[in-house]
């Protein structure tokens, strides 16, 4: 079994909103104490449709990593850097895009809805088209075992499952694999080299799962193996070759409840979000001027808390004892709507006051980010370097 490796990245777009904290980051702080985690600045991603605007590109990487950092990303424990300062992820991108059939990436679902999202766009380019592709190499750089995505980008970890397969089948074949397969299983001395026959078989034969899972377990734990015939017995257990590519699983976040100050999802294009650096008395003017139960015209009409937008912040942001105040208040016009949402211009405020204080930190020393970058930049770096060797040497670009 590899390492469990995590890996996710975000484009950088512009300042980070409770959409981002709620349906990203904090799936992140939890995964960082959990595996060893990669989270990247997806900047050529951001190219792929803002093309024509690379100026705000720079300025929105700085500004995403300071709200990464704020929101409790900690870089002792997760190595944090930015794509292009990785160059190995081109490299393979290109290598790939050898063995990609063109109709793999026209069939990824968000190639045309995107199309049709930002119609306003001229997106009938390569960099669009394999932007999937560069996703892919963003994962399997990394050896990653588990990417966290939404239910939308699921098709995407599919495809980079299916990329990996066809890497492993073309170039997995070593000269002489099955000789040295047979070689390193003599290494793991009688008992277990039976052991692990009788479980290939299992698994070959009758596709029994928990024999694999053994077989696997016995392989990573014993120590007289080198890491590649670790890797051909990894090959030869499942009757392919040397595993060179690792196929990730997705690891399904949590989904955002967070909705917008129109009731809507919280989207930079739709205006109407609360931003993680957004000063208390905005985030009280705004929460103040979202649009309620339109039934509640004044302030003795009954209402429905589920015709409110603001009934939704309660949702993620109120006890049970407010939520059962506001319900009872809203239904039998004890309270006006000024009064529902105080409790969540607090609790909004309550969150965001330790990530600002975080972040006023890291803009009063951006050479503190830098180098925290430079380092997490020269760690994954190190890893790519590690997987492009094998990529070359398996494709025979290795002089």
């Amino acid at each position: 079994m590899a390492i469990e490796r995590v890996i996710s990245g975000m484009r950088p777009t512009g300042n980070l909103h409770l959409g981002h904290y709620n349906g990203v980051l904090k799936n992140w702080i939890n995964l960082q104490h959990e595996f060893e985690c990669l989270f990247f600045v997806a900047d050529w991603h951001a190219l792929t449709t803002h093309y024509d605007s690379p100026e705000i590109i720079e300025e929105n990487v700085w500004e995403m990593v300071v709200d990464w950092l704020a929101a409790g990303v900690d870089p002792a424990t997760a190595t944090i850097f930015i794509q292009s300062k990785v160059p190995e992820h081109a490299e393979l991108h290109t290598l790939l895009s050898m063995i990609t059939p063109l109709g793999w990436l026209e069939r990824v679902p968000t190639y045309k809805d995107q199309q049709e999202k930002l119609s306003s766009k001229d997106l009938s380019t390569y960099g669009f088209l394999g932007y999937p592709l560069l996703q892919s190499a963003d994962i399997l750089i990394y050896k990653a075992t588990q990417v966290p995505v939404g239910e939308d980008q699921i098709p995407h970890i599919e495809f980079t499952r299916e990329i990996a397969r066809r890497f492993n089948h073309l170039y997995g074949k070593e000269t002489g694999f099955v000789e040295k397969a047979e070689e390193a299983i003599k290494k793991l001395g009688s008992k277990k080299s039976s052991l692990y026959m009788e479980m290939k078989t299992a698994y070959q034969e009758n596709g029994d799962e928990e024999a694999l899972d053994s077989a696997q377990v016995l392989i990573e734990e014993h120590q007289g193996l080198s890491l590649g015939d670790k890797e051909r017995l990894l090959g030869f257990l499942e009757g392919g070759g040397k595993m060179i590519l690792v196929e990730p699983e997705y690891k399904l976040a949590p989904a955002s409840k967070m909705i917008g100050l129109d009731g809507q999802k919280m989207s930079k294009s739709y205006n109407n979000t609360i931003a993680l650096r957004e000063p208390p008395e905005s985030v009280e003017k705004k929460i103040k001027t979202m649009p309620t139960d339109p039934a509640r015209i004044r302030r003795n009409d009954p209402g429905n808390p589920n015709h409110c937008p603001v009934w939704q912040l309660h949702q993620v942001y109120s006890s049970y004892e407010v939520k059962a105040w506001v319900e009872t208040g809203c239904k039998e016009a004890k309270i006006g709507c000024i009064e529902c949402k105080q409790p969540v211009i607090d609790a909004v405020n309550k969150e965001l006051k330790p990530i600002q204080e975080r972040a006023f930190h890291y803009i009063e020393d951006p050479d503190l980010v830098k180098n925290i970058v430079a380092e997490g930049c020269e760690k994954a770096r190190k890893l790519a370097r590690e997987t492009m060797r094998e990529v070359r040497e398996a494709m025979g670009l290795s002089y």
